[in-house]
Parts: C-alpha cells; sequence; structure tokens
C-alpha cells in the first residue's frame, strides 16, 4: 500500500510502515503508558498559548527596537540618504527626461501593436522643431475632448488620456486626404507605414503657424487630425 503525503510544498510518496511503539491514552496522566499531549487535535506542542503570546510581544518589541537603533545609526542614515536621492533622481528622469508609456489602442497598428511598451523622452522637443512622419506623444485637443465626453461620458478617462500619433505635415502646409492616399503641398506620399489607404476624404487644409496635423498610422480606425 503507497500513500501520498504533502511536505514543505511537494509531494512525496513512500509505503506505510507499522509503528515499533504504541501511544497510549491516559486520562489521569498515568504511568502505564505515554500521554498524548493534544488528544483529538493538531497544534504546536512548543507550548501555551500564553507562553507563545509573550514571546511574539518580545519579538515585535524587540524588532522596533532594531528599527530604532538602526534610524539612529551611521549607518541608516547613510542608506536613508541613498534611497532619498535615488528617488529624487528617479522621479526627476521620469517627468523631466523620460517617460515609460504603452500602447491601447490599434491606432498606430501596424507600426505599434496594442500592449507595446515605449520609453518616450522628453528633452528633443525643447531643443529643435517637429518634423514630418516624427512619432509624438501628446495631449490631446479640446475638439477630442469633447468628442470623447459625447461619447463615454464627461468623467470617462478617456478625456486626459495622453494621444501617440504621427506627423503628417507642419505649418505652413497644405494638406489634401483623396482618393485614400495623402497629398502634401500638392505631392501625393508614399507612407510605407500605414496599415491600408484611408476610406475617407479630407482637406485641403493649410496648416496655421505653431501647429502641426497629426495622423494614426492605422488611417480608418483611429480618431486624429482629421476629426477634430
Amino acid at each position: 500500500m503507497n500513500q501520498v503525503n504533502m511536505r514543505n510544498g511537494g509531494l512525496y510518496s513512500g509505503k506505510v510502515l507499522k509503528p515499533t511503539t504504541q501511544l497510549q491514552m491516559s486520562s489521569g496522566g498515568g504511568r502505564g503508558g505515554t500521554e498524548d499531549p493534544n488528544p483529538g487535535g493538531m497544534s504546536n506542542w512548543g507550548g501555551n498559548n500564553d507562553d507563545n503570546n509573550n514571546n511574539n510581544n518580545d519579538d515585535d518589541e524587540s524588532m522596533l527596537d532594531q528599527l530604532r537603533n538602526w534610524l539612529q545609526s551611521d549607518e541608516g542614515k547613510d542608506d536613508i540618504r541613498t534611497y532619498t536621492v535615488s528617488l529624487g533622481l528617479a522621479l526627476l528622469l521620469r517627468f523631466l527626461i523620460i517617460e515609460p508609456r504603452y500602447i491601447p489602442s490599434l491606432s498606430m497598428f501596424p507600426t505599434f501593436d496594442v500592449g507595446d511598451q515605449l520609453a518616450v523622452e522628453k528633452v528633443t522637443k525643447r531643443v529643435k522643431p517637429l518634423y514630418r512622419n516624427e512619432v509624438v506623444v501628446f495631449h490631446p485637443p479640446e475638439s477630442f475632448r469633447e468628442i470623447m465626453s459625447d461619447n463615454y461620458g464627461v468623467q470617462s478617462k478617456k478625456n486626459k488620456e495622453a494621444l501617440i500619433k504621427r506627423i503628417i505635415a507642419v505649418e505652413g502646409d497644405t494638406v489634401q486626404v483623396q482618393g485614400g492616399k495623402l497629398y502634401l503641398n500638392g505631392e501625393k506620399q508614399e507612407e510605407e507605414f500605414t496599415n491600408e489607404d484611408a476610406a475617407y476624404e479630407f482637406g485641403p487644409v493649410l496648416v496655421p503657424p505653431g501647429n502641426v496635423l497629426c495622423f494614426g498610422d492605422n488611417r480608418n480606425h483611429s480618431l486624429d487630425g482629421h476629426i477634430w
């Protein structure tokens, strides 16, 4: 006969062995046999509950003393200083230099798929102008928020989501979408990064000074500049 026992999270198998010593029950604690200290139950045989509670309180106090001593020690002060500097640098990188992002939709497919993770740097925009075909992350304009409010409600998180799109025109450019193709300043553009030809007509429009026009690479499934 085989028996499977649980031990330390694993399974072990072995034969059931006959006990060589018989454990006898004694109600009065007589000397005629070995007394079972816990008949009918499974618990810690190490001592009574009062002793265990006292030990736990001592352990808690000991841990508090150790923490207090560590905070007052030179080593603890050095560690806290190191953690503070590291956290400050991490926050500085996060808000001023680089920011992690993920792709939540198919508006930029096939360039980016849902779930793709990006590191968006924030320095370049401060030292050079934006250029055509550059992929950018930006906060949406008010017209976008109005559209999202009409469809998802005023309190929807989608109203404040940052967008990722591709710049297809900069200030002074004349843009038109005709026959599924993009025309920039009257010239047809070859866009190998798009998913399919556009199924809509747009323009011609002139991009005003200080502005850029952004489309998604998945032209027919992107809420972008041709709508707002």
